[in-house]
């Protein structure tokens, strides 16, 4: 079953640009040339995007491979496909890596037994805070100046081989 998503590097120091195309090339099995640009939002850092099909999983994999630099900002989706749930890999170097579930539409979602635990383990005044992790607010927070920043920047279009 193929999936599709995208894969946003936010900031990169131009010495990782080339490692990041080795990673994302390594999980889809092709040779990947970005189109890299400025980051408005990072003096002196890159930024590029890219929109990829593979494997369900492929989301997970492609954010694993670039956790190797830490210092990299980035988003990789995969939308929902037959039988496979979306989600959202979000990665910041003070904060580390986050995911969610997504819908249809985009939105996190939350499991029922996910928030369940969370109602019988949490105390009530920390609850709120909780649900803004489980939301990944300060990932969000801390990506949309380097969103913003991108707008307009060119995609490049992947395919898995094989």
């Amino acid at each position: 079953m193929n999936a599709r998503g995208v894969v946003f590097v936010h900031s990169s120091p131009t010495a990782v640009c080339p490692h990041v195309e080795w990673a994302i090339s390594g999980v889809l099995g092709t040779k990947v040339a970005l189109q890299w640009s400025p980051q408005p939002a990072a003096p002196g850092q890159l930024r590029a995007e890219c929109t990829w099909t593979g494997p369900a999983g492929s989301g997970g994999a492609l954010a694993g491979a670039l956790r190797a630099w830490p210092m990299l900002r980035f988003e990789v989706t995969e939308e929902p496909s037959p039988g496979v749930d979306g989600e959202r890999f979000c990665h910041v170097p003070t904060l580390g890596l986050w995911t969610g579930r997504t819908s249809a539409n985009g939105d996190i979602v939350v499991g029922e037994d996910r928030l369940r635990s969370l109602l019988e383990e949490v105390p009530a005044s920390r609850l709120a805070g909780r649900m803004q992790e489980l939301l990944g607010t300060a990932w969000d927070d801390a990506l949309e100046p380097f969103r913003l920043a991108g707008d307009g920047a060119a995609v490049t279009l992947l395919h898995q081989v094989g």
